[in-house]
C-alpha cells in the first residue's frame, strides 16, 4: 500500500463500530440518569490552556502534546485531555452564572504523543464526566459511583477502586518538603524524570512507572499525615458517602494523578485483566478545586474523571464479555432480475426504508444464485425476488432465509406484508 495510518492510531472498522456505539450509548444513558448533560468542545484549543491548567512541568505538557502554529501564528494544541477544555467552555459560555452546579459529560478523541501500548494510542477516545461548582464530598462519591455503575452496566466486574487525598494548596507545601527530604539521599538511584520532578513537583515522583523508583517510593512519607483539618474532613466525608453507597475501595497512599490541577480526592479504578503494576488502570479522576480560577474564572470547586474507551473494550475482550454490536444487516434483501424489475424494486426498496425497515439490494448483478448467496452472507432475514415474470404477474417472491419458506405476495400489499413479518 502507498499509505498506512499513523503510528499509534487505529481504524475502527464496521464490524467494531457496533460495540463502540453500545459503549457510548450506555455512557450517555447513565449520565442522563445522574443529571449530566453532554458537551462537545473543539479538538483544538489554545496551547496556553493546557500549559496553565495541566502544568508546565507535567509529562503531558512537556513531552506529549501535539502543538502547532496555525497560519495566523496562534499556537494551538490537539485536545490533550478533556477537563480543561470543558472548564474553558463552562467559563466562556457563562455557565457559572446560570447553574450553581454544572454537571457535564463528553465523548471524543484525545491526542497524546506517547509510546503506543496495549489499549493506549496516540489518538484514543475518552468518555468523561465533570461536576463543577460544589465542594460537597457527596459529589465526589457520585462521580466515582457513576464510573463504577458504567463499568457494571457493560458487564465488567472485579475492578478495584484506589482512593487517596492529595491535599490542597494550604497543606501540600509541607508534604512536598517532606518528600524532598525523603528522596534527596536517593537521587542518584532515581530515573532522570524523577530527578527533574524533585525540583518541579515531587508529588509526581510517586507516580513514576520505573521499577527502581517504585521500589524506593514504597517507603516515602504518606500524605495523610500532612493533610490540613479541612482536607482531612473532606476525605472522611468522601469515604463516608462511599460506605453509605456500598462502594468498596482500597486506600492507596501512593496514588497521585499525572496532572497538576488535582486537589484533595484522587481515584483510579484498576483491573487485573490489564496486567499488573502501573499499566492496569481502567480510568481515573479527582477533584480540581483551583482549575476554574486558573483558567480565569472565580474560585470554583470541581471534580471529574476521564475513561479511555479502548481500555474499557480491552477489559471486555480479556474477560470474555461480548458487547452488543456487529455490522448493520438488512431485514429485506432485494434480488432483482432485468431492467424493469430493477426499476420497480428500487421503488419498493425506498418505500421500505421510509417505513423504517432496513433494506438493501444487490448492485453487482448476476444470477439468482449469486445474489442469494450475498443476501445470506449479509445476514438478511428475507429475500425479495423480483424478475420480469413477477412484474408482469404483479407479484414479488418473499423468501424466509432462516426457515426456507417462499411465497408470492401482491406488489400492492408487499410493504404491509413485510411490516407484519417484521
Amino acid at each position: 500500500m502507498t499509505y498506512s495510518r499513523p503510528r499509534g492510531t487505529h481504524d475502527i472498522l464496521p464490524e467494531e463500530v457496533g460495540r463502540w456505539r453500545h459503549v457510548e450509548d450506555t455512557f450517555r444513558r447513565l449520565c442522563a440518569l445522574y443529571g449530566y448533560e453532554e458537551i462537545r468542545t473543539p479538538i483544538i484549543e489554545p496551547t496556553e490552556l493546557f500549559r496553565r491548567s495541566v502544568g508546565e512541568h507535567t509529562d503531558l505538557v512537556s513531552k506529549e502534546m501535539y502543538t502547532f502554529s496555525d497560519p495566523g501564528q496562534e499556537s494551538l494544541t490537539l485536545r490533550a485531555e478533556g477537563t480543561a477544555p470543558t472548564v474553558r467552555a463552562y467559563l466562556q459560555a457563562g455557565l457559572h452564572a446560570v447553574q450553581p452546579v454544572a454537571k457535564l459529560f463528553y465523548i471524543g478523541p484525545i491526542f497524546r504523543f506517547e509510546r503506543p501500548q496495549s489499549g493506549r494510542y496516540r489518538q484514543h477516545h475518552q468518555v468523561g464526566a465533570e461536576a463543577i461548582g460544589s465542594a460537597d464530598p457527596a459529589v465526589d462519591a457520585e462521580a466515582i459511583t457513576l464510573g463504577a455503575h458504567f463499568l457494571h452496566e457493560l458487564g465488567i466486574t472485579g475492578e478495584v477502586l484506589h482512593l487517596n487525598s492529595v491535599g490542597c494548596p494550604a497543606c501540600r507545601p509541607s508534604y512536598r518538603e517532606a518528600l524532598r527530604d525523603f528522596f534527596r539521599p536517593h537521587l542518584t538511584n532515581l530515573c532522570q524524570n524523577c530527578r527533574r520532578r524533585f525540583d518541579t513537583n515531587p508529588l509526581r515522583m510517586l507516580d513514576c512507572k520505573e521499577e527502581t523508583c517504585r521500589a524506593i517510593n514504597e517507603s516515602a512519607p504518606e500524605v495523610q499525615a500532612y493533610l490540613c483539618p479541612d482536607c482531612q474532613a473532606h476525605f472522611a466525608g468522601v469515604r463516608g458517602y462511599l460506605g453509605a453507597l456500598g462502594q468498596p475501595y482500597a486506600l492507596d497512599h501512593r496514588l497521585v494523578r499525572g496532572l497538576d490541577y488535582y486537589t484533595r480526592t484522587a481515584f483510579e479504578f484498576k483491573h487485573e485483566a490489564l496486567g499488573s503494576g502501573a499499566q492496569n488502570t481502567v480510568f481515573g479522576g479527582g477533584r480540581y478545586d483551583g482549575l476554574v480560577e486558573e483558567c480565569g474564572g472565580p474560585p470554583t470547586p470541581g471534580i471529574g474523571f476521564g475513561m479511555g474507551i479502548e481500555r474499557v473494550l480491552l477489559v471486555c475482550e480479556r474477560t470474555g464479555i461480548e458487547l452488543p454490536g456487529g455490522r448493520a444487516c438488512p431485514e429485506v434483501y432485494f434480488i432483482l432480475l432485468g431492467d424493469e424489475a430493477r426499476m420497480c424494486g428500487v421503488r419498493l426498496l425506498q418505500k421500505l426504508r421510509l417505513a423504517g425497515i432496513a433494506a438493501g439490494c444487490d448492485y453487482m448483478g448476476g444470477g439468482v444464485k449469486g445474489q442469494m448467496r450475498r443476501a445470506n452472507r449479509g445476514g438478511a432475514r428475507w429475500a425479495a425476488i423480483l424478475g420480469e415474470n413477477e412484474v408482469k404477474a404483479g407479484v414479488i417472491g418473499l423468501k424466509d432465509l432462516r426457515g426456507g419458506e417462499q411465497k408470492d405476495v401482491p406488489l400492492e400489499s408487499f410493504i404491509e406484508e413485510v411490516r407484519r413479518s417484521h
